[in-house]
């Protein structure tokens, strides 16, 4: 026994239809950002070393630099703010390329500066 489908679709559309091309567009945008925003608070309030160190990992770092980059981003008390994050933006104010700005975090440099980018006090280590 085959079931026959009820198409709806002219019926589901009907309050799209008279909407031009850029209004439809605008409204997939503002649908679309309903769905997303949850998920980006979501992402930007509960991460785990586990996640850090595959963002690291996919930046091209190796797992023992990953590890020790994580593990001093949450001594440090910057690991919500993503240690691909720190690493970045370490790199960016200190003129050095991803893998360079790695090492050094991983060697433990430079921290009292990621911490001051993100307005953490000194006393967080």
């Amino acid at each position: 026994m085959s079931m026959q489908r009820i198409d709806d679709y002219e019926a589901r559309r009907g309050h799209l239809s008279e909407l031009s091309e850029k209004e439809l567009e605008e409204r997939f945008w503002q649908l679309a950002n309903q769905i997303v925003d949850p998920l980006i608070d979501l992402a930007r309030t509960h991460t785990t070393p586990s996640i850090e160190r595959s963002v690291l990992l996919r930046m091209g770092l190796d797992s023992l630099m990953a590890k020790s980059i994580v593990d001093k981003a949450l001594l440090n008390g910057v690991l919500e703010h993503g240690a691909g994050h720190c690493v970045w933006r370490f790199a960016v104010i200190s003129g050095l390329e991803i893998p360079q700005a790695a090492e050094r975090l991983a060697r433990g440099e430079g921290w009292e500066k990621v911490k001051g980018l993100f307005g953490e006090g000194k006393n967080n280590a």
